[in-house]
């Protein structure tokens, strides 16, 4: 039984290293940057989550009370801001 689990536990964590961000379009990064200006922040590096989801990440992005990272949904609307 522990070796099923242990297999088990190994494919899931390979599957998930199997999936890559993907760099988005210019149109999208411009909506990106736009949604982080927003917050009156700026620069960072733009990912678009390749696993279908529809969600778009900027790392290391720098406002005025530090660096953070951003996750956008489909519509490019900020749902979670986390201390860099």
């Amino acid at each position: 039984m522990k070796r099923v689990f242990a297999v088990s536990a190994a494919m899931a964590l390979g599957m998930g290293a199997a999936y890559a961000d993907d760099k988005p379009t210019d149109d999208e990064a411009a909506k990106i940057k736009a949604a982080v200006a927003e917050w009156g922040c700026e620069g960072g590096t733009y990912e678009k989550e390749s696993e279908g989801s529809g969600v778009y990440e900027a790392e290391d992005v720098k406002c005025k009370a530090g660096q953070y990272d951003f996750r956008l949904d489909k519509d490019f609307k900020v749902f979670v801001i986390t201390k860099d």
